[in-house]
């Protein structure tokens, strides 16, 4: 059994035709019916159905190709990784991320693969998440790491991981009188005007619905006095002592030029941001594939 030998049974499977499998491999017809013949006597089973038009898969012959076509794809990625180690990969990979993001753990993951691959130039662009999702749609960026701010998942043409589940965090300026506390619940919270933290400018996003229904499994509406997606202004107005926020962990202080903002951990079932790795599937960027595979979830 040789590659070859693989390559022209998926041919002859996927075209129904020994001739057209024949064509496309640029050899007789005799010569792809004997290495076929010479496959199916080395997996002692016959794997086409000769006498049916177009050609067809036996029993046997459907889950060897499977198999076949698993085989050649490892071995193609395989030639890939090699050739890229031999010649180094070079190129540049676009990246966008949501704002704040910044403060996680994101820097980290780009010096590990500047490291491993120190000839790809990381362009990196920090945008509100309506923007990173339509601008890896048109192709402005190769992947970005944002929260599900616009339905995503129900965008075919994109593939997306989870990055991580970062733990949320109560905002309060300092002399509010829960500041002082070791953690808090949503349902601590009734009582307060709420400057709510929106994945989407829309505000009809997977996570707007999500935040929404904790609030409702607490017992309560929230009194939302704002809704917006940028956390720098809603950080200013904690510190500006008109309302409380939730926001993600990896938000600072400093985000705001002033000290006058509290952070407490907020606990309680699913009170996390979900912070999504999303890419195109027709992405043929080699850098891409290569940063995928060096992040932790990966």
């Amino acid at each position: 059994m040789n590659l070859n030998q693989l390559r022209y049974f998926v041919s002859v499977a996927e075209n129904g035709s020994f001739t057209k499998a024949a064509m496309n491999h640029f050899i007789s017809q005799t010569a792809i019916t004997q290495q076929i013949h010479a496959l199916e006597e080395t997996v002692g089973a016959k794997l086409l159905d000769r006498n049916s038009r177009p050609v067809a898969l036996t029993p046997a012959g459907k889950i060897f190709l499977k198999e076949a076509r698993e085989i050649l794809g490892k071995m193609d990625t395989a030639l890939l990784r090699t050739r890229e180690a031999s010649t180094g990969l070079e190129g540049e990979l676009r990246l966008g991320y949501t704002k704040g993001y910044e403060h996680s753990d994101l820097p980290k993951h780009l010096r590990t693969f500047h490291q491993e691959y120190p000839n790809v130039l990381i362009s990196c662009y920090r945008c509100d998440t309506d923007m990173l999702a339509s601008g890896l749609i048109s192709g402005e960026y190769d992947v970005i790491f944002t929260w599900d701010s616009t339905n995503i998942r129900q965008e075919e043409s994109l593939q997306l991981q989870v990055a991580e589940h970062v733990p949320l965090r109560v905002a309060l300026y300092a002399n509010h009188p829960l500041a002082r506390r070791k953690e808090l619940s949503r349902k601590d919270l009734k009582q307060e005007n709420i400057l709510f933290m929106s994945p989407s400018g829309t505000g009809d996003s997977f996570g707007d619905s999500y935040y929404i229904k904790l609030y409702q499994q607490a017992g309560y509406q929230p009194n939302i006095l704002l809704r917006s997606n940028d956390m720098e202004s809603i950080l200013m107005m904690v510190a500006a002592e008109e309302g409380i926020s939730i926001v993600p962990e990896y938000s600072h202080p400093w985000d705001v030029g002033t000290e006058n903002v509290v952070f407490v951990p907020l606990t309680g079932e699913g009170e996390t941001e979900e912070i999504l790795i999303v890419w195109r599937k027709n992405d043929d960027n080699p850098a891409l594939r290569r940063f995928i595979q060096t992040l932790p979830n990966a």
